[in-house]
């Protein structure tokens, strides 16, 4: 019989050998009676510090009948119910006509392309920038001469706006493919801490071969990647989709194609108009905006550690929210321990900025999105991409405010606190930067020196999240059948295990609906 005990709390220097142990105690068995066991869950409980624990979920087998009722932190795994949560539907029984198509290799793009190519689907990915290895050439060309390719940047091409971040795999989601997700990671080069991490990261240094061999994969099981090349239009014929335009490079071409995955991120803008344009239903989608604030990992560390366990335990990050006197909700995002901020614009004259780590989040310094709530009421217009307009404006006073060169505006926790800082000020909305001011004095009376005057404030952050949704029914598919929005840029999922999640379930629609095509 498996069994899963929870609440397993150890002292930090206690080594992993020892749970087995630590858990037959704790049930009153043998140490021997436990057969085979694994860490299903780790994480870190500094309630009372400087008494830190870590907290484990341990998964283990044995031939002896464990009373539930007993010890109400114990349960049977079920693996079989697990593993039909994520298995994929049976073939459906309508054939294709040809291969589907799935637009964008982030993350969605990429657990979609995995899921069809695993069910003999042999899918063609599309993804508008270039494959990883040229794509870090272009972000390096970038942050060294300040010069942007449109096409290739920290938000284009192979992984998508994920590879160039902190790598984080945590996720509110509740499904039960998360841990098929973090499995494909692990498989394909990322710590076997992962999988049971209460917050795993991967980190943008092992991310970039993580994605390169999940694309080979694919492609072992006969899915064929175009890189460099953008989704330029849809044909439609009598409400379905019929066929693609692609561009690339050497000119356009046309694909047949009756089912597409269009997973294509937040940042597209141009294809969100050429989406309004074909036709498909989208509405407006609230978001949020503000700035990166960066301050020395050992002040966050000490605040949520003790300064007594500095050193002793993984750097740490935080997560907090305020809601201002002008009713706007303030909220930390994307905290990136050991990180850095990073420029990523997509485009000349606009300007943002997002947070980015390594694997071993070793910069000395954290940062994090302090963002505030953006209203569809904001935005000062019903047309649907209205959001975007918004967000190209705050890009554009940045981009100015900062020197034209694409240096973000930047000020210390002093300046901006007392609205000295006009460069940074003066990118945000005054609804935004009124309660983000505020908010750092209720943020510095849980985190202890938040507000330290020369902690440094960088603006603008906008890409949160996808500023549409392109709607889709109880098929997965849109207005237009055949084609099936998903992820983060069409408004369903929000990081990289979400749109993750959300790639593998349209795959799954796509599946369930159609047989593969046998003639391509």
């Amino acid at each position: 019989m498996k069994y899963r005990l929870a609440q397993i709390k150890t002292k930090i220097d206690t080594p992993t050998e020892n749970l087995p142990e630590i858990a037959a105690h704790k049930l009153g068995i043998d140490r021997g009676e436990i057969l085979s066991w694994e860490i299903r869950r780790k994480s870190i409980d500094s309630r009372k510090k400087p008494e830190i624990y870590y907290v484990y979920t341990l998964e283990f087998e044995t031939n002896k009948k464990l009373n539930l009722k007993k010890h109400r932190d114990l349960s049977i795994v079920d693996e079989e119910a697990e593993s039909a949560e994520i298995a994929a539907p049976l073939p459906g029984d309508r054939p294709l006509s040809h291969r589907p198509i799935v637009v964008g290799a982030g993350p969605c793009g990429l657990f979609a392309a995995l899921e069809l190519a695993e069910a003999g689907y042999k899918p063609l990915i599309i993804e508008r920038g270039p494959k990883m290895a040229e794509r870090v050439q272009a972000v390096e060309r970038f942050r060294r001469d300040r010069v942007l390719d449109p096409e290739a940047n920290m938000l284009f091409g192979e992984g998508g706006a994920g590879t160039f971040s902190d790598g984080k795999l945590t996720t509110g989601i509740k499904d039960g493919l998360i841990r098929k997700v973090l499995r494909e990671f692990k498989e394909a080069g990322a710590d076997e801490e992962i999988m049971y991490l209460a917050k795993p990261h991967i980190g943008t240094d092992v991310l970039r071969t993580v994605i390169v061999n999940i694309r080979k994969k694919i492609e072992s099981l006969g899915g064929e990647f175009r890189f460099n090349t953008r989704l330029g239009a849809f044909e439609i014929k009598d409400g379905r989709l019929d066929a693609v335009r692609l561009s690339t490079d050497e000119g356009e071409m046309r694909v047949e194609c009756d089912a597409l995955v269009l997973a294509i991120g937040h940042s597209a803008r141009d294809s969100f108009q050429m989406i309004k344009d074909s036709g498909l239903d989208m509405e407006q989608k609230a978001f949020s905006i503000g700035v990166r604030m960066e301050h020395p990992q050992a002040l966050i560390d000490s605040a949520q550690y003790g300064a007594e366990n500095i050193g002793k335990l993984p750097p740490a990050d935080y997560k907090i929210n305020y809601k201002a006197s002008n009713g706007r909700g303030v909220y930390s995002f994307c905290m990136c321990p050991g990180g850095e901020v990073v420029v990523c614009s997509t485009k000349d004259g606009e300007l943002c900025v997002n947070g980015m780590s390594s694997s071993k989040r070793d910069s000395g310094t954290a940062n994090s999105g302090i963002l505030c709530d953006v209203r569809k009421e904001d935005f000062g217009s019903d047309d649907v991409l209205a959001g975007v307009r918004f967000q190209e404006k705050y890009e554009r006073l940045a981009f100015i405010n900062g020197g034209s060169d694409f240096t973000a505006p930047s000020c210390s926790m002093e300046d901006f606190l007392s609205r000295k800082a006009e460069a940074v000020i003066n990118s945000l909305p005054d609804f935004a930067s009124e309660a983000i001011i505020e908010a750092v004095t209720e943020f510095s009376r849980k985190i202890k020196d938040y507000d330290n005057p020369n902690a440094v404030v960088t603006a603008v952050e906008t890409r949160s999240s996808s500023p549409v949704r392109i709607l889709r029914g109880e098929s997965g598919e849109s207005n237009i059948k055949g084609i099936y929005p998903a992820g983060e840029g069409a408004g369903y999922a929000g990081g990289i295990t979400s749109a993750a999640c959300d790639g593998i379930r349209s795959a799954h629609r796509i599946i369930a609906a159609l047989l593969p095509c046998t003639t391509e």
